[in-house]
């Protein structure tokens, strides 16, 4: 069932007599946690048939506002029989959920009064299960498709924020499994897709993982054993392993392109003594060194750690003779 879009402050006392509940959703367009927030409703609405959910935009319906009333965004309010059964005010997922969960079951079960506040749990096995995916890898996503083939926008970022937070993880295609798709949202008390687990925990979505990341929080909740090693580290040691390192395609005994076999040439005929990484058999650093030196080509030659630039810079050096006393001077040391 889809969100219904207020347009008529007065259908709700219509839109009341055809349902026997309405979560009414108070938003304003200015409120990040309410853009949040409209995920969660969006999939609830999906998952609970029995319930009608309104969006009613706060500043735009005040007599609706004043009549139940609304004093903030986001303000969840529901009503059974018309009048307000339960109100919750803040963008909290877990406590609408619960709330939607409780209303989802008395309604189902015909009970006029609500007395449990917990939602339905998945059956013992299946609990069971999901207990152990969780925990499956000290870092767990929930995603729709594969960490290399995701099917929807949200489980490709939360794949690229681990990627650029360079940290190991598993992962869980809910897409193959609908029992673990319906059941985690209960076990987790979470509604929406993509999940983080760390270490069996709960820590959100999409939107929780982006707000720890620009916090500089993220880092710290890493477990060490799914820490990889830093791309720009990498490059520096690679570069430091030999006085003189040449990135270059291929190696010099078989060069893969002219620059590359020009520039071998050229070292040798001056009598550089030198390490060599060819970049086609890593794209990582093929791709991570032109950021690291803010040099865009290759090959490139560095010497004590430090750039001296690609072949034309090279050329120019031999040419004015300061590729030779630069031997020289390594030589002396």
């Amino acid at each position: 069932m889809s969100v219904h879009k207020l347009k008529n402050g007065s259908a709700i006392d219509t839109i009341s007599k055809k349902h026997p509940a309405l979560v009414l959703f108070f938003w304003a367009n200015w409120d990040p946690s309410c853009k949040q927030m409209d995920q969660v409703v969006t999939q609830l609405a999906g998952d609970h048939a029995l319930l009608k959910f309104i969006k009613i935009e706060a500043e735009a319906f005040p007599d609706v506002t004043e009549k139940y009333p609304v004093t903030a965004v986001p303000t969840f309010i529901i009503l059974r029989d018309g009048k307000v059964a339960d109100k919750l005010e803040g963008p909290s997922a877990p406590k609408l959920v619960a709330l939607v969960g409780k209303h989802t079951k008395a309604i189902s079960a015909g009970v006029a009064k609500v007395k449990s506040k917990v939602p339905v749990q998945p059956d013992k096995e299946l609990n069971t299960r999901l207990g152990k995916l969780t925990r499956a890898a000290p870092i767990m996503v929930f995603i729709k498709g594969s960490p290399s083939a995701p099917r929807c926008g949200f489980s490709r970022q939360i794949v690229e924020i681990l990627k650029e937070e360079n940290c190991k993880f598993g992962y869980f295609d809910i897409l193959t499994d609908n029992d673990v798709r319906q059941g985690l949202k209960t076990f987790s008390n979470w509604p929406t897709y993509p999940q983080l687990y760390i270490n069996g925990e709960l820590i959100g979505g999409l939107d929780i993982l982006k707000e720890l990341q620009e916090e500089d929080e993220f880092k710290d909740m890493i477990p060490k054993s799914c820490q990889t090693e830093d791309l720009n580290a990498r490059i520096k040691s690679i570069i430091n392993k030999h006085r003189c390192m040449v990135f270059m395609k291929g190696s010099p005994s078989e060069p893969k392109c002219g620059f590359s076999k020009t520039m071998i040439a050229l070292l040798n005929e001056v009598g550089f003594e030198y390490g060599y990484f060819d970049i086609l058999l890593d794209n990582d650093v093929r791709q991570g060194i032109k950021k690291y030196s803010n040099w865009p080509t290759f090959p490139t030659l560095y010497v004590d750690g430090e750039l001296i630039g690609g072949l034309d810079v090279c050329k120019e050096m031999h040419e004015e003779g300061e590729l030779a006393d630069l031997v020289q001077k390594i030589q002396s040391k």
